[in-house]
């Protein structure tokens, strides 16, 4: 991200950027007889033409089930699946075989939570033990954390004995990192932490945050669902030993998630779902298990899924994320201006677009934000309302639910404008203000 004393990014140019937009065919529908305006990227994103192509061609050419068979269409397939791990973990920073397949990332987080179960329960022997909790360890959240980064942990604590702490967020909808110290302390075992929150779009500030848990021996997991589709990752550069983000909010399918796990940690972790695939001996009376990522991918695999998430990291990756972030800060400032010069209207996180993404909630003073989402639907403009699976932090800026306007690759200006020039109208639409006033 920018700071203060550079100069700002330049996005795309308007010829780049129509360009990529043409890659997006349901950019070009109708809803309610108005253009659409995908202002939802944040919730899922739209596929470029080349990720629905490359799951068509897989069931048209390719099909077969992985690491099993020895035909033709059984060795396309599994090199499909591998080198689709293997383009993914390159726009990660990671090793192939960090890369574990999940359902999402809410399966992700949950493989690591249970696993850290497993071994308190004495699973995986020996080298499982540095995973094994005690009654009155501690696991670190956040105030920030969406549900799939807080309930898996308030369940593990609830399992094991072990408490639950939490990082505070600020006014602003950041972090507070102010007595670090005090909250994550000799007792953490685990700090889970968002790399931008699905509310504020702040962007976390992990240095000091992975430095103190590294300090007092603690695991950092990392949600980087909101940060790999719009920003530069390097997780081995981030120094977190675990990371989950979503196929489907990076341009990729539904039905697809990402566990990254540093590579001696995913061998120590024991199994959670066990079963066909993931074995290497197997009697009547016990089992040992294949090496890792193997290790956790149980059962048929999600491979036409792989192949479009391969092709999806592609296409991120031939764009250059630091085009990606460039462009997308640019359309949030132009969001965040545009929302400011709004009465009536209270942004929920930071004004600018240093360290923060295009990810925009907001409430409008006297209108519900379901009523606010359908009378932009109606203009065919297409956000989020509600909690967003995130209620804590709703509840610390004060609100129980918002309105939330989220940005991608293919946003252009226009839709910026098109959504503020709806939303100027919403409250008269309620008969809450004269026409103009």
């Amino acid at each position: 991200m920018s700071s203060p004393t550079q100069s700002p990014p330049a996005g795309l140019a308007p010829d780049e950027l129509a360009r990529v937009r043409a890659d997006f065919p349901i950019l070009t529908r109708q809803v309610h007889g108005k253009d659409l305006v995908y202002l939802d990227w944040g919730a899922t994103s739209q596929k470029p033409e080349c990720v629905i192509d490359a799951e068509q061609d897989f069931y048209l050419t390719t099909n077969a089930a992985v690491h099993r068979g020895a035909h033709a269409l059984a060795e396309e397939a599994t090199a499909a699946f591998e080198d689709a791990r293997t383009v993914v973990a390159s726009l990660v920073g990671a090793h192939d075989d960090e890369i574990v397949w999940t359902s999402n990332a809410t399966a992700a987080i949950n493989l690591v939570a249970y696993g850290i179960s497993n071994a308190t329960a004495g699973r995986g022997g020996e080298a499982a033990q540095r995973f094994a909790l005690a009654p009155g360890d501690e696991l670190v959240v956040t105030e920030l954390e969406h549900h799939a980064n807080l309930v898996p942990w308030q369940e593990l604590a609830a399992r094991t004995g072990a408490v639950l702490r939490f990082v505070p967020a600020t006014d602003e909808g950041r972090l507070d990192l102010t007595g670090l110290e005090d909250i994550i302390t000799d007792r953490a075992r685990v700090v889970a932490v968002t790399h931008a929150s699905n509310v504020t779009g702040a962007v976390t500030d992990l240095a000091p945050i992975v430095a103190r848990a590294h300090a007092v021996g603690a695991l950092v997991v990392l949600d980087a669902c909101q940060s790999v589709p719009h920003l530069a990752v390097d997780l081995h550069a981030l120094d977190v030993d675990f990371a989950a983000f979503s196929g489907h909010k990076m341009l990729g399918p539904t039905g697809i998630g990402v566990l990254y796990g540093r590579r001696e940690l995913l061998a120590a972790l024991p199994p959670v779902a066990t079963g066909g695939s993931m074995v290497e001996i197997v009697t009547m009376e016990a089992t040992t298990y294949a090496a890792p990522p193997q290790k956790f991918e149980a059962g048929t695999q999600m491979v036409a899924q792989t192949v479009g998430l391969r092709a999806a990291a592609q296409f991120l990756a031939d764009l250059g994320m630091d085009a990606v972030e460039a462009q997308e800060i640019v359309l949030t400032q132009r969001l965040l201006d545009g929302l400011a010069a709004l009465d009536h209207v209270r942004v929920l996180g930071p004004l600018t677009a240093t360290r923060r993404l295009g990810v925009v909630a907001f409430e409008l003073e006297g209108v519900h934000p379901h009523d606010v989402g359908q009378v932009l639907d109606a203009e065919g403009i297409a956000v989020r309302v509600g909690h967003h699976c995130a209620q804590p932090i709703h509840r610390r800026l004060g609100v129980a639910s918002s309105t939330r306007a989220s940005i991608g690759i293919a946003t252009t200006p226009e839709d910026i404008d098109a959504f503020l020039a709806a939303l100027a109208g919403v409250r008269a639409y309620f008969g809450l203000e004269g026409a103009g006033a």
